[in-house]
């Protein structure tokens, strides 16, 4: 095997970013439900909130078709909607909106954390083929480790979200609820990035040897 560092051009950070979304994908995922705070907060009503996001997240996937773009997360994000809404609307609480994301916090923080505890940290499995390792690194303990400490990483912000979040839930306070739902997306999803990252570029990239 040898040891070959990141690309300090750039390109396996732009791959990483990909991997995660890509700046489309933050703005298809997160876009209605800023709409959806704004409209419940002018209009003080419920399904008007619900439409205003899901036409959004439905116009952003037509966007998304129309210039040929990657449609993926435009599509996941308008499925993510409509599950929020559903959730929201069959109970008639507006706070209802946010429990697939809770759940969804919880099923991934639960997955991350099993896999780092056997051995088999996700950001490893995701990244690795991309940064052209696929499972050699597993061969490399120094970047065996790299791979297992940035994964902790989103362990963490799973569920200091959830521990953030779900007495807010339960209090009924949607204003206070939206809110830190949005500070506690894509600024903590980005510093978790960001920190992933810098652990996984301070330590060589593991490429087998072609014969």
């Amino acid at each position: 095997m040898s040891n070959l560092p990141i690309d300090s051009n750039g390109s396996d950070k732009a791959k990483v970013l990909a991997a995660f979304g890509g700046k489309k994908g933050l703005i298809d995922s997160g876009i209605p439900s800023i709409v959806f705070l704004v409209v419940f907060n002018v209009a003080d009503d419920l399904r008007q909130a619900l439409i205003a996001s899901l036409i959004v997240s439905a116009s952003l996937t037509i966007i998304r078709l129309a210039k040929r773009d990657t449609i993926q997360h435009a599509i996941s994000g308008l499925i993510g909607s409509l599950i929020c809404a559903w959730f929201a609307n069959r109970t008639g609480n507006a706070s209802d909106l946010y429990i697939p994301k809770l759940l969804t916090n919880l099923g991934y923080g639960s997955v991350y954390l099993i896999a780092n505890l056997a051995g088999w940290p996700i950001l490893g499995l995701l990244l690795g083929p991309i940064l052209g390792e696929n499972l050699s690194w597993r061969k490399d303990p120094a970047r065996a480790r790299a791979y297992k400490r940035a994964s902790w990483l989103w362990v963490a912000m799973f569920f200091i979200r959830i521990a953030v979040q779900y007495p807010i839930y339960r209090s009924g306070n949607v204003n206070l609820l939206g809110t830190v739902n949005l500070a506690m997306g894509y600024p903590l999803f980005l510093a978790t990035a960001y920190g992933s990252w810098m652990i996984l570029k301070s330590v060589p990239t593991t490429k087998i040897k072609e014969n």
